[in-house]
């Protein structure tokens, strides 16, 4: 089943940080180099986290995190950022490491993409790291196409010659 988080209180926190697990725990030595006790890191990356969404990016109107539920798990999440009308940058997608190579990033982003169509017009924009062959297959396979051989990051308003920038348009 395909959730759409349109507020921080339409999230489950502790499923949410289960399908980050991993990034979070690899997010530890970023946030918190000098913390030894991974456990405690990882709390205060996921904490981190959840304050990101709560304060900064439900702060801006139109951003929403979308989530594949299974079964009551939740498999894969990403985020959604409205930038101006009919334009989105998409981030975190993500599948919890114990579900991947079962197509959930697919199935969520294709349904993504589905109710958007629902609402008119639309482009996704996206970066992903040239390194990372498994999300760029995905979003080839749902329509996305390599625009650029720069990511740009529309939140941070920047680029990136580690990236390639993709794009999915539709036009109603």
């Amino acid at each position: 089943m395909l959730l759409r988080a349109s507020k921080y209180s339409d999230l489950d926190e502790r499923k949410l940080m289960d399908i980050y697990a991993e990034s979070n725990y690899e997010n530890t030595d970023y946030f918190f180099p000098d913390e030894k006790d991974k456990a405690v890191a990882v709390r205060q990356v996921e904490q981190g986290f959840c304050d990101f969404l709560r304060n900064e990016f439900y702060a801006n109107e139109g951003n929403e995190c979308w989530v594949l539920d299974e079964d009551g798990v939740w498999v894969s999440a990403l985020r959604l950022s409205l930038i101006e009308k009919g334009l989105y940058y998409l981030e975190a997608l993500e599948t919890a490491p114990a579900c991947r190579k079962h197509g959930y990033a697919t199935i969520l982003l294709e349904g993504v993409i589905e109710e958007l169509k629902k609402e008119g017009s639309f482009r996704i924009c996206d970066c992903i790291s040239k390194k990372n062959a498994a999300s760029l297959r995905v979003h080839e396979k749902c329509g996305f196409r390599i625009v650029s051989d720069e990511g740009f990051d529309y939140l941070q308003n920047e680029a990136n010659a580690g990236d390639f920038g993709l794009e999915y348009s539709f036009e109603s």
